[in-house]
């Protein structure tokens, strides 16, 4: 009995599982880009980054259903957070964007800081915390937590 077939398809299920596994628990994560910089600084104000401010910048697209939860998500965060804003590019008319800012699906989220740079990118649906976690570093720090940490 040849045993070469399900021992292929079972190497297949498992590369697959792997992948899968390794995809999902990989989406959305925010990643920290290294050494920001701003030669994107005036692609990013033409896109609608304010200086100043910190910003979601979302690449979407118009049949993107978890850039549908995503853009809740990073709403309700700027709504929330003092000095943070949302803003939101359909990829597919603005591939110049696309192309210069290396986005390769949607949803895509960069995260600018105040100077406009590039700090953090994220692809898939991140989660409220994980946006948190990734703006909380760029925010100026509260006077009393100034104080705290001080003491």
């Amino acid at each position: 009995m040849d045993l070469t077939g399900p021992a292929v398809a079972g190497v297949a299920l498992f590369a697959a599982t792997a992948y899968g596994l390794v995809h999902r628990r990989r989406a959305g994560t925010v990643r920290a880009v290294p050494a920001a910089s701003d030669t994107h600084a005036p692609l990013l104000a033409e896109l609608g980054v304010q200086p100043g401010a910190v910003t979601l910048l979302q690449f979407s697209s118009a049949f993107c259903a978890p850039c549908r939860a995503t853009r809740v998500i990073l709403a309700e965060v700027a709504r929330a957070t003092p000095g943070v804003a949302h803003v939101e590019v359909d990829a597919e008319s603005r591939l110049d964007a696309v192309r210069a800012l290396d986005i390769w699906k949607t949803p895509t989220v960069l995260i600018v800081d105040g100077e406009g740079r590039i700090a953090g990118r994220a692809q898939g649906t991140p989660t409220r915390a994980q946006v948190l976690a990734a703006i909380d570093p760029l925010l100026p720090a509260e006077p009393v937590q100034a104080e705290r940490k001080s003491a």
